[in-house]
Protein backbone atom coordinates (compact mmCIF):
# COMPACT_ATOMS: atom_id res chain seq x y z
CA UNK A 1 0.00 0.00 0.00
CA UNK A 2 2.90 2.34 0.78
CA UNK A 3 4.39 1.90 -2.70
CA UNK A 4 1.04 2.66 -4.35
CA UNK A 5 0.71 5.91 -2.42
CA UNK A 6 4.34 6.76 -3.21
CA UNK A 7 3.72 6.22 -6.95
CA UNK A 8 0.61 8.44 -6.77
CA UNK A 9 2.66 11.17 -5.09
CA UNK A 10 5.46 10.85 -7.66
CA UNK A 11 2.92 11.04 -10.48
CA UNK A 12 1.13 14.05 -9.00
CA UNK A 13 4.39 15.93 -8.47
CA UNK A 14 5.51 15.09 -12.01
CA UNK A 15 2.25 16.35 -13.52
CA UNK A 16 2.47 19.52 -11.42
CA UNK A 17 6.07 20.13 -12.52
CA UNK A 18 5.18 19.41 -16.16
CA UNK A 19 2.39 22.01 -16.07
CA UNK A 20 4.49 24.53 -14.18
CA UNK A 21 7.67 24.22 -16.28
CA UNK A 22 5.89 23.28 -19.56
CA UNK A 23 8.31 20.42 -20.18
CA UNK A 24 6.94 17.02 -21.11
CA UNK A 25 10.11 15.35 -19.90
CA UNK A 26 8.70 15.37 -16.35
CA UNK A 27 6.22 12.67 -17.41
CA UNK A 28 9.08 10.18 -17.73
CA UNK A 29 9.75 10.34 -13.98
CA UNK A 30 6.84 8.04 -12.94
CA UNK A 31 7.73 5.58 -15.71
CA UNK A 32 11.37 5.53 -14.61
CA UNK A 33 10.29 5.07 -10.97
CA UNK A 34 8.12 2.06 -11.87
CA UNK A 35 10.94 0.56 -13.98
CA UNK A 36 13.39 0.99 -11.10
CA UNK A 37 10.89 -0.63 -8.71
CA UNK A 38 10.50 -3.67 -10.99
CA UNK A 39 14.27 -4.06 -11.37
CA UNK A 40 14.75 -3.84 -7.59
CA UNK A 41 12.01 -6.41 -6.98
CA UNK A 42 13.59 -8.79 -9.52
CA UNK A 43 17.00 -8.29 -7.91
CA UNK A 44 15.57 -9.23 -4.50
CA UNK A 45 14.70 -12.77 -5.72
CA UNK A 46 17.27 -15.20 -4.26
CA UNK A 47 17.93 -16.82 -7.67
CA UNK A 48 20.54 -15.38 -10.07
CA UNK A 49 19.33 -12.27 -11.92
CA UNK A 50 19.62 -13.75 -15.42
CA UNK A 51 17.69 -16.90 -14.52
CA UNK A 52 14.97 -14.85 -12.85
CA UNK A 53 14.52 -12.65 -15.92
CA UNK A 54 14.45 -15.68 -18.23
CA UNK A 55 11.86 -17.35 -15.98
CA UNK A 56 9.64 -14.25 -15.95
CA UNK A 57 9.68 -13.93 -19.74
CA UNK A 58 9.13 -17.67 -20.28
CA UNK A 59 5.84 -17.64 -18.35
CA UNK A 60 2.80 -18.01 -20.55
Amino acid sequence: MFMLILFFIITAVSIFMMIRKKQGLWLTVPVAAMFAYVVIEIAMVPAPFGETVRFIFSLQ
